[in-house]
């Protein structure tokens, strides 16, 4: 068993690990644990005797300190499963190996080429080595790049005990992907005051700000009658539903906005004549964007209804997470420690927002402030996923520099 940060990439991708947004249980699939008890067997083997995976699929670990500083315990977090939109099982990893620019065309389906013009990054790789799939199956680097970074740093960090640093908890969540990463988790058990999800992509960036994000269900009621005898009777619920969703506002939507801008996204319509649900996200950088947008949308809704005085209709709002700048802004040092680590990695820190959100947005609420650094991968959650071995041995490298900036300035 070889230990770089490749090689244990290439082994953690072909576990499938995908999450099920359909599941009630904790973790929402079985063979999550599967890469939890080898990433488990992985730590054990480096050194660090406390690892272990909990009931709920979770992976714990410590790194000692090695100083006789009062240094603040940071947590290095990133998440096992793979997203439920693509397949994640057969996953067969494939290297270009000095890559040398053009187009990517992958040949387990040749009809998906990775394009540079659609994914202008590729511009920066020349010479570097690309891991992608062979367009059947999802890669996984989100986030089983972030996992062996951080492995691949925890290793560094016991081997050279000249690299000074405090106590380094590990976190490895399952479910990420359907919003349930860290519905379980023991913070008290981890023990941390400040985290790090590795959980980004282009190598360098920081996010410290993701939407705020709540959902939507709406459920109607119709008037069912038999249709031979409809005439000034029936309200039929699927066409109530498909009205309400005609009059979405287009220019608040995902496929027309981008950056700073918020959307209305309808994820999920079902229904029969007597009865139809739509399921929504909303999604905005500030709460009061979120409000709008509810109430936006709750106009449509009324509106709509008022041709059919039979019917009714309830509005469901739920929470899902907020903007993690909120809690960060308390805490300066936890990001300008992360800028000088990406600094000393070689790289230009870049700071920016997450147009969705992480485990991050819901530990930093929870008590665990947690902004996002940069794993490398692009093209998340589809078969053009890729990830050039350089970039994830810059993160690496950010790890090891991140717990040394937190030593020294202590």
């Amino acid at each position: 068993m070889t230990d770089t940060v490749l090689d244990r990439f290439l082994r953690y991708v072909v576990i499938d690990t995908q999450s099920d947004p359909a599941s009630s249980t904790q973790p929402t699939t079985e063979k999550q644990k599967d890469l939890g008890r080898l990433l488990v067997e992985e730590l054990l083997e480096i050194g660090l005797s406390d690892a272990h995976l909990d009931e709920h699929g979770y992976v714990y670990a410590t790194i000692p300190a090695n100083t006789d500083k009062s240094v603040p315990v940071i947590c290095f977090c990133s998440h096992m499963d793979t997203a439920p939109d693509f397949t994640g099982k057969n996953v067969k990893p494939q290297m270009v190996k000095a890559y040398a620019g053009g187009d990517i065309q992958l040949p387990g389906d040749p009809s998906r080429v990775i394009r540079v013009s659609e994914h202008p990054e590729l511009r920066n790789q020349i010479g570097n080595d690309i891991v992608t799939t062979d367009g059947t199956t999802l890669l996984g680097a989100d986030d089983k790049a972030g996992l062996a970074e951080i492995v691949a740093a925890a290793q560094i960090l016991v081997d050279n005990p000249g690299i000074k640093h405090g106590t380094i908890k590990i976190l490895f969540t399952p479910d990420e992907e359907v919003g349930r990463g860290v519905n379980k988790v023991d913070l008290k058990k981890l023990g941390a005051e400040f985290a790090y999800t590795m959980d980004g992509e282009t190598a360098g960036h920081i996010e410290d700000e993701t939407f705020s994000a709540d959902s939507v269900d709406i459920v109607i009621a119709g008037v069912a009658i038999h249709p031979g005898f409809a005439k000034g009777r029936m309200e039929n619920a699927i066409k109530i539903a498909g009205a309400i969703i005609d009059r979405l506002p287009k220019e608040i939507a995902p496929e027309t906005t981008e950056g700073k801008q918020g959307f209305i996204h309808p994820t999920g319509v079902a229904g029969s004549m007597e009865k139809a649900a739509i399921s929504l996200i909303i999604r905005d950088f500030t709460d009061e964007g979120l409000t709008e947008k509810e109430t936006v949308l709750e106009a449509i809704v009324k509106d709509v209804m008022k041709a059919y005085p039979g019917s009714t209709y309830r509005f469901d709002v739920k929470e899902q997470y907020r903007n993690m700048k909120v809690v960060l802004d308390r805490h300066p040092e936890i990001v300008e420690n992360a800028v000088e680590a990406v600094r000393r990695a070689d790289m230009t820190p870049v700071r920016g927002s997450i147009r969705g959100g992480t485990d991050g947005s819901r530990l930093s609420f929870m008590g665990l402030p947690c902004p996002n650094i940069f794993a490398g991968g692009h093209a998340f959650h589809s078969p053009l996923e890729w990830i050039s071995r350089q970039d994830m041995e810059k993160a690496v490298r950010t790890i090891v520099e991140l717990a040394k900036v937190w030593e020294e300035r202590a």
